[in-house]
């Protein structure tokens, strides 16, 4: 069976909101590291650890937010932010611009994947990710196998 999509555009804000989520659950660790330098307040009792720790928190986290908009801004990654339809089988995903243009994905490229209260979400990288609403399917079938695809795949749990 091929599931074809209608034509999705992804916000910029929809995508740096779910790129920043998607790495604050792969980086968790960071917060550790933020909360073993505020710990040396507890070895030398001095304001500035805490104080150093959160401006550099701070700097980390506006870092990622500024990588995440500028992606969008960049000719290399307008393509995620077009109108983009997709063909997608157990094989591929096909991502089609129009119907001559387009590029198959492998479901080995996929690192994971999420399924939402209203959308599925396939983290190729840090950057780079598919989000496929409900609203894009044509039936709740394809909503379905999709599903199904994600769970063969090991991708998603039942």
């Amino acid at each position: 069976m091929v599931v074809k999509t209608r034509k999705y555009q992804m916000p910029v804000g929809e995508y740096v909101k779910l790129a920043f989520n998607n790495l604050i659950k792969e980086q968790w660790w960071v917060m550790l590291i933020y909360l073993a330098i505020c710990a040396g307040y507890f070895v030398v009792p001095n304001l500035w650890w805490v104080i150093g720790a959160s401006i550099a928190l701070v700097l980390y986290i506006l870092f990622w937010l500024i990588q995440f908009y500028g992606i969008s801004q960049l000719e290399q990654g307008k393509f995620m932010f077009e109108k983009l339809s997709y063909e997608i089988t157990s094989q591929q995903i096909l991502i089609k611009l129009n119907s001559k243009q387009g590029m198959p994905m492998k479901w080995e490229q996929i690192k994971r994947a999420k399924v939402g209260s209203d959308y599925f979400l396939l983290t190729i990288n840090k950057a780079q990710l598919i989000h496929l609403p409900f609203k894009i399917f044509n039936s709740q079938n394809e909503v379905k196998f999709l599903e199904t695809i994600l769970k063969r795949k090991g991708f998603v749990s039942e």
